[in-house]
């Protein structure tokens, strides 16, 4: 397994194709780094206690010993493993762990290119193996490229005025393919190793040069990487974890990339292009199931401390809302653990959560993401959108005045209602806390797609049969 510091000199070292406010930079533009740290931190707690047991796994190839990030799902015991560490890793950057959505990706590739192989006589799973071989020797990072840009939404892909609005092949060659369109929404895609590129929705037969998936180095020729970041604004004085953590988002230009043919897992197969989206949704709607817990312990801490703080936190109705908040947390995580229970063991040995579970769980995760920020703003009040720069609470003018007058209860001195105030800042009245929000409801898959989801899987029909029974119809 790699450790951290070579993670950070293998990302250094890429080809320049990060374009970032109007400039080409390097990775090591110091927008870079919290991102790069949130990573480092999936490879520095190898070794911890704490951690260990839950970050490495046996590798199923060659029963090795690896990080759990490049891991295919053997089990129930695996799936609720994966979840857990998701959990306990994001209470420690205050975030997404991020390195999720790549293993995602590879599990759903996993199972969906042993599916295509049976059916079609390909060697798609045997290509998957080799290239997965070489990701977990090499303990990378991976990007799951999976949202296409779209268009016109009232269109299918091919019925696009410009067919790049979805990624696609232009060119088939002997040694490989050329592809050309964009994926948006590639969170890390500008600090990872590498980007896994598979379909975003179901496609009919006309779309064969769209159903199209594949790996390739992110620093590739023909990439760019036109990305924004997410990270807290730094503090001068009140040094504090969150906000060494961030994160990058990119939308991911493909101009006429050129992709080996042992990097290909899907060339064509339109039957199955909607599997291999919806099979990689799941698996990251799970892993949403361990993440988003762990933002409501945060919005449940911080709204008890404030509560705390401003002296009601025995008043019934903070209480009430505090509730809520556990009830929404630990709902999505049973959901969580009842779909990796539920789950089952795919043709190609790789291990499957219940769609109907895992969608539930990420639904409620969705859909109460503003009630969590809504119920923080309650209880803080005005002041986490008010609250002056850190530098005049400093000031010799008015650092006096700032820290008379931000005290709550007397117990409790004037830095520490300072340092509280300021992560409910971080939290819900920033450009970091907003992305939150907006990836709280769209990340991995927008709550009517859930309900999609559920609908497609869910036995209505066995309902109805026991309604019928017990009122006495009889067909």
């Amino acid at each position: 397994m790699r450790i951290s510091k070579e993670y950070r000199e293998k990302i250094l070292s890429m080809r320049p194709n990060v374009y970032m406010n109007g400039k080409l930079v390097g990775r090591d533009h110091p927008d870079f780094e919290p991102g790069i740290r949130t990573l480092a931190l999936t490879y520095d707690l190898v070794d911890d206690p704490e951690y260990a047991d839950l970050l490495t796994a046996t590798s199923h190839l060659s029963g090795e010993k690896i990080n759990r990030f490049t891991h295919m799902h053997q089990s129930t015991d695996d799936l609720l493993k994966k979840q857990e560490l998701t959990r306990k890793l994001c209470l420690v950057c205050g975030r997404c762990i991020q390195r999720c959505m790549g293993i995602d990706a590879m599990n759903g590739l996993s199972l969906v290119t042993k599916d295509i192989d049976n059916a079609k006589g390909t060697n798609y799973h045997e290509r998957f193996l080799k290239y997965l071989r070489f990701f977990q020797d090499n303990d990378l990072v991976g990007n799951a490229a999976q949202s296409d840009v779209k268009g016109d939404r009232n269109l299918r892909p091919h019925q696009q005025a410009d067919p790049d609005l979805y990624l696609h092949i232009v060119e088939r060659r002997e040694d490989g393919i050329v592809v050309r369109g964009a994926k948006a929404h590639n969170s890390i895609a500008a600090y990872a190793d590498e980007l896994i590129v598979i379909p975003t929705r179901a496609l009919t037969k006309e779309e064969g040069d769209w159903a199209v998936a594949f790996a390739i180095q992110a620093d590739a020729p023909g990439i760019k990487l036109i990305s924004l970041p997410h990270n807290h604004r730094k503090r001068k004085h009140l040094k504090a974890p969150i906000e060494d953590y961030g994160t990058m988002h990119a939308l991911t230009v493909f101009d006429n990339v050129f992709v080996p043919w042992d990097r290909v897992f899907m060339n064509g197969e339109t039957e199955f292009a909607g599997q291999l989206a919806s099979q990689f949704a799941t698996y990251h709607r799970h892993s949403y199931t361990g993440c988003k817990p762990a933002l409501s312990d945060i919005f449940l801490g911080a709204t008890a401390l404030m509560a705390e703080y401003n002296g009601i936190g025995k008043a019934s109705h903070v209480r009430d809302k505090l509730a809520e908040l556990i009830t929404v947390g630990e709902l999505v995580y049973g959901a969580g653990i009842a779909a990796s229970v539920k789950g089952f063991k795919s043709a190609s040995g790789t291990f499957a959560p219940d769609v109907v579970f895992t969608n539930v769980g990420r639904y409620h995760a969705g859909t109460n993401i503003y009630h969590e920020f809504e119920t923080l703003a309650d209880i803080a009040g005005g002041l986490a959108a008010t609250l002056p720069f850190e530098e005049d609470f400093y000031s010799p003018d008015t650092k006096d005045d700032l820290e008379k007058y931000i005290m709550r209860k007397s117990d409790v001195c004037a830095e520490n209602q300072h340092r509280a105030y300021r992560l409910v800042e971080n939290l819900i009245a920033s450009s970091t806390g907003a992305a939150t929000g907006i990836s709280g409801i769209h990340g991995g898959g927008s709550p009517v797609m859930e309900k999609i989801a559920i609908m497609s899987k869910y036995d209505i029909e066995a309902r109805k049969k026991v309604v019928k029974y017990l009122a006495g119809i009889k067909d």
